[in-house]
């Protein structure tokens, strides 16, 4: 596999999905400006690029949301905002973003992969809110969108893996925060979370620390670390979730998401949790891996159960 490290300029053409069938573009998350943000002549934006098809980003100035949408008559009116994990430190944007844009489109679903800012001291203000505004950002984008993109405005969900579900359960429980200005008042609620393996806690007892110290540096305030542990942040409009870790994840304890469905329980958020026994972490769509394979199949029951 032939692997390169090349700058954004050089990659315009690698920016569509890798879905043959789907209809897809990209759009600049902020065409008027970042807000809050701060401008670094060393920070610069970069890919991985591995066989043509981008597998990573790196130190991402030039936030963006690329579009997939399903062939017209196999669309369910579904619409997905996908954020990669990468332990805030980098996106894992194949496995974990474009893998999942085809898998959605497959079953008729819009995929909206979020290539969001990295918490950078750099670049932003508050890199501790950079990632949220982004994700709140994207959100509003796509239920602005939602008549043109064939999509229902009332079945936008979001998906995250790792630290991407961290930022997925941040959106999911800090939709109404005002980190930036918006220009409308279109809602920036998820209606459904989809989680895999997720960072949820900021808790040093069962956090990941890398995501913790990339989002709020080495020292944050006890305040910080409640506000950023989303299990703590659920209320009784968090959207329902479905979850699934593994019980031997080394990198992201699986106390996480057993202590964010626990919360959803406490509230009567209906949702679901699968633990299963193996399968480490990072897997994305799991194929052909152990019995975390069947995490897809029981993730799309669970949007025709719930109505999505």
């Amino acid at each position: 596999m032939k692997q390169k490290i090349m700058p954004l300029a050089a990659l315009a053409f690698f920016i569509f999905c890798n879905i043959s069938a789907a209809q897809s573009f990209t759009l600049n998350l902020w065409p008027d400006g970042i807000p809050g943000s701060l401008i670094s002549a060393e920070y610069k934006e970069v890919s991985v690029v591995e066989d043509g098809i981008i597998t990573r980003w790196n130190k991402v100035t030039d936030p963006s949301v690329t579009v997939c949408l399903p062939p017209e008559d196999k669309a369910t009116g579904t619409a997905v905002l996908i954020c990669p994990g990468g332990g805030y430190g980098t996106l894992a944007f194949n496995h974990e973003g474009n893998d999942i844009a085809k898998w959605l489109n497959d079953n008729g679903i819009a995929g909206i992969i979020l290539k969001y800012r990295l918490p950078s001291d750099q670049i932003m203000k508050d890199k501790s809110n950079g990632p949220l505004q982004d994700a709140q950002e994207a959100l509003r984008i796509i239920r602005r969108n939602a008549r043109a993109w064939n999509i229902n405005p009332s079945r936008i969900g979001v998906i995250g893996f790792s630290a991407g579900g961290h930022l997925a359960s941040t959106l999911s429980t800090h939709f109404d925060e005002k980190v930036y200005e918006p220009k409308d008042n279109t809602s920036a609620r998820p209606d459904f979370s989809i989680l895999i393996y997720p960072v949820i806690s900021m808790d040093e007892s069962f956090t990941h620390m890398g995501s913790r110290r990339n989002l709020l540096g080495e020292n944050p305030a006890a305040e910080t670390l409640r506000h950023f542990s989303n299990e703590l942040q659920i209320r009784e409009n968090t959207p329902p979730a479905f979850l699934v870790h593994s019980a031997d994840d080394a990198a992201v304890p699986v106390r996480n998401s057993m202590a964010y469905y626990e919360g959803l329980v406490k509230f009567n958020i209906p949702s679901e949790l699968h633990v299963f026994q193996k399968g480490g972490h990072g897997y994305g769509l799991a194929v052909n891996r152990e019995t975390q394979s069947a995490w897809p199949r029981l993730c799309l029951e669970w949007l025709k159960a719930s109505g999505f």
